[in-house]
């Protein structure tokens, strides 16, 4: 017999973007008609952000900063096991440091929150809200850089930083956002050469290797360089929807910084000479790639690494069986948190029904879902539900409560898994090899995605991509192309071109 309230119920708990469900199988992530909306209304239901009064400004709710805290405290563990040493500079930057650097200032000038006024009164000078910290860094290292005996020096930062986006889109582009700046002094070009590479090395090991994202971590052209630096390294990741997203650069800025704030320190020979540096970096544009390589029409879908939530336990049972239900889903919460898993026991305080429960905690992207009633306490027995498997038959898997732990582990790592393979896999059916720009032009109209071709590194013929409103993420290694996509003269190198957020 069908329950009809039951039903009732679970449908109650479908979001207001009810248009991404077709009957009672749920839409794949590409068959989403519009995924600007679907991204939009995804993360504000799963409740990991909120709007505020501040415009390009968002609040990051409680969820979604135990996601950011995640990220921080392994990439803070990484980047300490390479011999960096935290530290904290001020928000303020005095507007003439800036100027001083003419590269930096003109690539940040739209983008400068300035302030005038403060205490009642005009400032003598204005200051700048940080936007990015060489200025006042490399200002800072004039005075810390002496002797060559002061290097190598590393410092990182935790901070936030505010640029004027005029399109603002929570994790994207916002006015303000969360990040991680390194920046580091070395005595040769090749320490620092091998410092911008290793960072690079390490932003993509951790998101494949926690974010379960694959990346193509390669140079980026001069038109896409950072405001000031030499050369210019990305981690490029390609979302679901087709489009690449930058998440993360490290930067060469050789001499630039050092020379402009006077940093000069003695050698072993005793001659004064310029360091050479390095600055990189990641933010909470992470997490927007987390959610849009991942997310299906349900919601989320969090890789376990990374998952404030990796389980989550529902007591399922009548009034007469409840109270025994309750006793062992609270044995049960205790026994994964003890063995090292992050285990939430679903109170049910609103008395949702259980279908209104399940799809809560899927939109969320809760890795597993365990469900205890009477009839597994008889059984000794648990069932595992699993958010990424589609197969109903597959989906659930009923395992003994003697040793739930570890097979909840289990389960946890094979999801990684799967998740990363996923990703690859689609990534590598969205990656094309082409000759000209006809060919990338009438392609990346009907499938978004990587467009690899040749490209003789002339400006003139970078720039046409923007007629298709596509740009050159990566520059590769090897050229396997003979001839430039646009101008068809011989190619010095192969690049990936997509559209990006």
């Amino acid at each position: 017999m069908v329950d009809l309230e039951s039903i009732s119920a679970f449908l109650q708990g479908f979001p207001k973007n009810i248009w991404a469900f077709t009957g009672t199988r749920i839409m794949s992530s590409q068959e989403i008609k519009d995924f600007s909306k679907w991204y939009q209304d995804t993360i504000f239901e799963a409740e990991v952000v909120d709007q505020s009064p501040t415009r390009g400004c968002f609040v990051i709710r409680p969820y979604g900063f135990a996601i950011w805290e995640l990220i921080q405290k392994e990439l803070d563990r990484r980047i300490k096991g390479h011999g960096a040493q935290n530290a904290y500079f001020p928000l303020l930057i005095p507007e003439e440091f800036l100027k001083r650097e003419a590269k930096h200032v003109e690539g940040f000038s739209p983008e400068l929150a300035v302030v005038t006024h403060a205490g009642g009164k005009e400032l003598d000078k204005p200051y700048v809200i940080r936007p990015t910290s060489e200025t006042i860094i490399y200002s800072t290292f004039a005075r810390w850089i002496n002797s060559w005996r002061d290097l190598p020096l590393k410092i990182n930062q935790w901070a936030n930083v505010v640029r004027w986006e005029m399109r603002p889109r929570a994790f994207l582009r916002t006015a303000e956002f969360l990040w991680q700046e390194g920046h580091a002094a070395y005595a040769t070009r090749e320490e620092a050469v091998e410092d911008a590479m290793t960072m690079l090395n390490e932003y993509k090991t951790f998101v494949e290797d926690f974010l379960a994202i694959p990346i193509v971590a390669k140079e980026k052209t001069a038109t896409e360089r950072f405001a000031g630096a030499d050369h210019t390294f990305g981690v490029e990741g390609l979302m679901r929807d087709g489009k690449a997203l930058q998440m993360g650069t490290t930067h060469l800025l050789s001499h630039s910084f050092p020379e402009t704030f006077g940093i000069k320190y003695q050698d072993e020979s005793g001659k004064m000479v310029v360091p050479w540096c390095t600055s990189w970096g990641v933010s909470t544009r992470l997490m927007g790639g987390l959610f849009m390589a991942h997310g299906d029409a349900t919601g989320l879908i969090l890789p376990p690494k990374i998952a404030p939530i990796q389980v989550v336990i529902i007591p399922i049972g009548r009034t007469d069986d409840q109270e025994a239900v309750l006793k062992k889903a609270n044995e049960l919460h205790e026994l994964l948190t003890n063995a090292g898993i992050r285990s939430h026991l679903e109170t049910n305080k609103a008395g949702k029904r259980p279908g209104a429960l399940f799809f809560h905690w899927e939109q969320r992207g809760v890795p597993l879902r365990i469900e205890l009633g009477p009839r597994d306490l008889a059984n000794n027995s648990a069932m595992i539900v699993d958010r990424l498997e589609q197969d109903k038959n597959k989906r659930k898997t009923s395992v003994e409560l003697d040793g739930i732990a570890s097979a909840v582990q289990e389960h946890l790592k094979d999801f990684q898994t799967r998740l990363f393979q996923r990703a690859v896999d689609f990534r590598d059916s969205h990656w094309y090899k082409v000759t000209t720009f006809k060919e990338i032009a009438d392609g990346i109209e009907k499938n978004v995605g990587f467009y690899q071709s040749g490209w003789c590194e002339n400006a003139e013929c970078e720039a046409k991509l923007k007629e298709i409103k596509a740009s050159i993420r990566s520059v590769l290694d090897k050229p396997e192309h003979e001839t430039c996509f646009c101008c068809g003269k011989k190619s010095t190198t192969d690049v990936l071109i997509a559209k990006a957020y």
